[in-house]
């Protein structure tokens, strides 16, 4: 299953290590220094910021694409409103009216078959955006829940939010990649001087997965930051008792969920309460936690 976030820092981590393995190979093969001690710190830190920002901005560009790739989609569009359900239609008037308020091109609207209840947002920026909803999510929330999440998506959007976390991501991933170069440089006299070009790309991308996993940590503080932030935002544009109906709603559907708790992952719907390092790692808020923000917001 692809979920918006989780496809996102998969397509970064791995775009992240073929950049890698690319610059050594282009090192080994034409003799250029990339990567190693020659041009000491300043340019092992240049090098680093050049693999890790690329890696976020690419995955950036093509996250649109790849979502709409992992999710057969049905658009809603001005040519077919005549085709849509009373639900559909309240997704699709929530993001026409919240983006032309906002002055941005209106989001593409993408429906997809799935029976848990889901929706994001994607795109490399407000202009070229994507806010998909799932037909569980339809079928299982009231109008008003619906109007709740749909405006939540909008407001990531408003937010910039992936953008921001592309940034955030990039300078993470170019201390990822400094910080295992350095490691890998320290333990250099260990390996094999035949063997070591090879084992040195499989060391640092050892370190590389090693240290991402603890810039996980930063990138998960701030992306449950940017729930929060989503969620007043939601409640600005349509009332917080509709954001507020949407969250409960989702937490009515705990004893529902199945004991593969991946598959609710994206709205964060569990069968038990996380652990503290599962709570670190999470992408989004406890649902309590949520709802009491909003209870306590003053709009």
């Amino acid at each position: 299953m692809f979920k918006t976030m989780g496809l996102w820092f998969a397509m970064n981590a791995a775009i992240m290590i073929v950049i890698t393995i690319s610059f050594y190979l282009v090192e080994r093969i034409f003799g250029i220094s990339l990567s190693t001690h020659t041009w000491g710190y300043t340019g092992m830190f240049i090098s680093a910021a050049i693999i890790g920002f690329a890696g976020s901005f690419l995955s950036l560009a093509i996250s649109k694409w790849m979502a709409k790739r992992a999710y057969k989609m049905t658009f809603l569009t001005e040519d077919n409103e005549w085709t849509f359900s009373e639900k559909e239609r309240i997704v699709y008037t929530t993001v026409l009216t919240l983006a032309k308020e906002n002055s941005i091109k209106i989001p593409e609207i993408g429906i997809y078959e799935d029976v848990e209840p889901n929706a994001f947002a994607t795109g490399s920026s407000k202009n070229n955006s994507l806010v998909g909803v799932s037909t569980g999510l339809l079928n299982g929330m009231s109008k008003d829940a619906i109007e709740g999440v749909v405006a939540h998506e909008m407001a990531h959007i408003l937010n910039g939010d992936m953008v921001t976390m592309t940034l955030l991501q990039g300078v993470l991933n170019t201390f990822v990649i400094f910080i295992s170069n350095i490691l890998t440089n320290i333990i250099d006299n260990m390996l094999d001087e035949k063997m070591w070009f090879f084992a040195r790309i499989g060391v640092v991308i050892f370190f590389q997965l090693l240290l991402w996993i603890l810039a996980s940590l930063i990138a998960s503080k701030f992306s449950r930051y940017r729930e929060y932030k989503a969620d007043a935002g939601s409640a600005r544009y349509v009332g917080k008792d509709k954001m507020i109906a949407w969250l409960q709603a989702l937490k009515n559907m705990q004893n529902l969920a199945s004991s593969d708790e991946w598959k609710m992952a994206s709205m964060q719907i569990s069968t038990k309460k996380r652990t503290w390092i599962m709570s670190l790692l999470s992408t989004h808020p406890d649902l309590d936690d949520r709802i009491e923000a909003l209870e306590n917001l003053r709009i």
